[in-house]
């Protein structure tokens, strides 16, 4: 009797299944369930229908080159082979390439991209930057041998000539082209010196078309300090840039027609500012005029020589008035300083004194007020209008 390990057997059973015909390139139409997107870009899911379910994985090489994001719910045709994962025993689906049922991956990878961009709002009008209306320099950024380029040249050099017009080179088709895009956008805002930008190529499939529908793309034409005219395809294409360009132009011949001005369409509308500043001019001469009129004819311009003389004439008088106030005024004062004078005056010891009477002194130099102040044999002094008499009491009494 031979033992075999369990290792043995799914070994075994996974080299059976491995080496099936049928079973080592198969393609299965089912739902997707339970989706994982692993950090490590490993994607696990599992398929399934009415009656059955199969577990499956998506290895990161095989994901990266999906043009959608799967998602529970969706229906698709995963091509892979079926093997077993020896450390489960469980037999599972290795995808190695995937798309939608019923739809192109490319279409479902635009809706699922426009949706999101959609979402985060950088399709707002609010973003949108504005065109410049006299352009000195248009960056051109296409594919240099494509039919678009000969195109904006074409109707840019019948505009206006003195618009520059610089060309810098793409791939507008293929797995390199958006990054070549991305570069060409970003080296243009380094640069600084255009004015405006044409994104553009010829028509073609959604396939063809595919680099302007792509995330990064679209994030650079977002972040780009200079307008960006979107011109990519035919009247009836649309892309992603299209929706978060600043403008659309159906072809890259109506780009070139949005962002250079004719000729003629420059002339006129200098004369229009001419028109407008000459207009604004002659309407400040005028209304200058009418108020300079207004003023000489004014009753106060014509009359200023005799308003200038009655004023004098107020201010004479009012200072005559105001030179007799102040003169009545200093002689009432004059005369209130006399009779206070007069008053203290009369009232002064020194002037009784001319009538006769004398003041008292004790030896202190005190005016003896009273008898009762001294005594006999004081030292007094008595001072008279004119001179003093020194004296000894000899008698006090009432």
């Amino acid at each position: 009797m031979k033992v075999y390990t369990v290792s043995q057997i799914t070994g075994y059973i996974k080299k059976i299944l491995e080496n099936d015909i049928l079973l080592r390139d198969i393609y299965v139409e089912a739902e997707i369930s339970n989706f994982k997107a692993h950090t490590s870009g490993h994607l696990y899911f599992t398929l399934k229908d009415s009656g059955a379910a199969i577990n499956s994985v998506m290895f990161r090489s095989s994901a990266a080159k999906l043009k959608f994001m799967p998602e529970s719910g969706m229906k698709v045709v995963a091509r892979g082979y079926i093997s077993l994962y020896e450390k489960t025993g469980v037999y599972q689906l290795y995808v190695t390439s995937m798309e939608p049922a019923g739809i192109g991956a490319l279409y479902l990878a635009y809706e699922q991209l426009k949706a999101r961009l959609e979402k985060a709002g950088v399709f707002d009008a609010k973003y949108k930057k504005p065109i410049p209306e006299m352009p000195k320099t248009v960056a051109v950024i296409t594919s240099p041998t494509g039919a678009a380029v000969r195109d904006i040249i074409n109707v840019t050099g019948r505009r206006n000539p003195n618009v520059e017009i610089v060309i810098v080179p793409v791939l507008v088709q293929g797995e390199n082209a958006a990054p070549d895009i991305v570069r060409a956008i970003e080296m243009v805002n380094r640069w600084g010196k255009a004015d405006t930008i044409i994104l553009g190529r010829g028509g073609g499939s959604i396939e063809d078309l595919w680099a302007f529908n792509e995330e990064i793309v679209a994030r650079a034409i977002f972040d780009s300090d200079i307008p960006i005219i979107s011109a990519v395809g035919h009247e009836t294409d649309f892309t992603i840039a299209d929706f978060i360009a600043d403008m659309r132009a159906p072809t890259p011949s109506a780009a070139a027609e949005i962002a250079v001005p004719a000729g003629n369409e420059i002339n006129d509308r200098v004369m229009n500012i001419y028109n407008r500043i000459s207009k604004s001019v002659i309407s400040s001469l005028n209304e200058g005029i009418s108020a300079y009129k207004y003023c000489i004819n004014s009753y106060g311009f014509k009359n200023f020589g005799n308003t200038v003389y009655d004023n004098e004439i107020y201010v004479s008088e009012l200072f005559d008035r105001i030179y007799k106030n102040i003169g009545s005024s200093i002689n009432q004062n004059k005369l209130m300083l006399k009779n206070c004078l007069d008053n203290i005056e009369n009232k002064s010891p020194l002037n009784i004194l001319k009538k006769g009477y004398s003041l008292a002194y004790d030896s202190r130099g005190n005016i003896l007020k009273s008898s009762e102040n001294v005594k006999i044999g004081d030292d007094i002094t008595v001072k008279l209008n004119e001179g003093s008499i020194k004296a000894k009491v000899t008698e006090a009494g009432e």
